[in-house]
């Protein structure tokens, strides 16, 4: 396998109108962004909770353990739906109105199928998270220079491989009920990058949509109004009439 050093996005529209002057069919309906699926979550707390740096903790070790962990769920989550995501199904990476293509070391821009695509995401971030001069895990060892930036990189490229999750197997991963693992995973990585600035959101608008409904924090369900059955509580002493004898 050849080594691909790098990635980018060509963005497309369609016009308004086709040469013929009649209007294009209407675009394909998110089904991700109904609410029966937007509601399903595995936690229903404030996930900004989970990702604000903790006192104690040093800025480029909670970077690093977060983006590890990050790169495994991915990496996982893909995998539930890996058989369905092929050459001949997926013959270019997607999301939305996006294609990602890579470009080789030389520069030349490459079109991938999806799974090529995130073989080589994958591929890439095994290789660095495990480089122990970049992602060090011995004590006293320092962190590179570089590191932020590379950090910046894996989650742009996770993101991409979320945003395909989404916009091409939505349908596979609902009929293995796993939506609700891959909304919170979602959720929780963009409340992640938002709050430590690794993505551009020029990157992340495509799914701008989904981030908003899905990183806020979900209501509270209704309290239970009283059963009718239930007996009516005795009256509190201070709630009493008193009657005073004259």
């Amino acid at each position: 396998m050849g080594v691909l050093v790098c990635c980018d996005c060509f963005f497309y529209r369609k016009s308004k109108t086709k040469p013929n002057g009649k209007k294009p069919p209407a675009e394909e309906k998110k089904q991700y962004l109904e609410p029966e699926f937007t509601k399903i979550r595995v936690v229903d707390f404030d996930l900004k909770e989970l990702v604000v740096l903790p006192r104690e903790i040093d800025l480029n070790e909670w970077l690093a353990s977060n983006t590890t962990t990050f790169f495994n769920l991915i990496n996982l989550q893909y995998s539930t739906i890996s058989e369905f995501c092929t050459g001949d199904t997926c013959q270019a990476m997607t999301a939305c109105n996006t294609i990602y293509y890579w470009y080789d070391e030389r520069g030349k821009k490459t079109k991938c199928t999806a799974p090529q695509y995130v073989d080589f995401v994958m591929s890439l971030c095994q290789k660095l998270v495990t480089d122990e001069e970049i992602f060090p895990t011995k004590y006293g060892k320092e962190f590179p220079n570089s590191f932020e930036s590379l950090v910046k990189k894996i989650c742009r490229y996770l993101f991409h491989v979320l945003a395909h999750l989404y916009w091409a197997h939505f349908k596979e991963t609902v009929a293995l009920d796993l939506q609700g693992h891959l909304n919170t995973l979602y959720a929780h990585f963009i409340v992640f990058v938002r709050e430590f600035n690794l993505v551009d959101p020029k990157e992340t608008c495509i799914m701008d949509d989904l981030s908003e409904i899905l990183c806020t924090p979900a209501p509270p369900p209704p309290a239970q109004a009283p059963s009718s059955s239930a007996p009516a509580s005795a009256p509190s002493p201070s709630s009493q009439n008193h009657v005073t004898e004259r």
